[in-house]
């Protein structure tokens, strides 16, 4: 009887550092999508702002410390693949998200299924 309350101890201290651990993992994943989907927002904002402009502009693209001097479509095109590897960044965190939620929620129920187990064979040892 001991022994298995000492199994039972065990296996909910595992469960909760590991609900612990999850938890922090899910966190900082939605705020990776956060700052992802804020991002996205400002290259739709600049494109936005940057259709107005004849293809004769000039225009100036950051790349890194500098600026460099391109034109109009080009950075159209820049901006429209960095939206859609934005889009495909999300995805990606949302597949984590949904999987470490659903392996949580697998140790769970198997944590559940171990104390019912547990109460059966209580029962049926009195």
């Amino acid at each position: 009887m001991a022994q298995m309350d000492m199994e039972l101890k065990k296996a909910f201290t595992e469960m909760q550092i590991n609900k612990l651990e999850t938890t922090k993992k899910i966190n900082m994943i939605d705020m990776k999508c956060d700052m992802v989907k804020t991002g996205k927002h400002k290259y739709q904002l600049t494109e936005k702002g940057t259709s107005s402009l004849s293809d004769d502009t000039r225009v100036y693209q950051s790349v890194g410390r500098m600026f460099l001097l391109t034109d109009v479509q080009n950075m159209r095109e820049d901006l429209k693949a960095k939206q859609e590897k934005c889009d495909k960044a999300i995805e990606l965190l949302e597949k984590k998200k949904e999987f470490l939620q659903k392996s949580l929620k697998d140790q769970e129920d198997g944590l559940r299924e171990l104390v019912q187990q547990r109460k059966e064979a209580d029962l049926t040892a009195k």
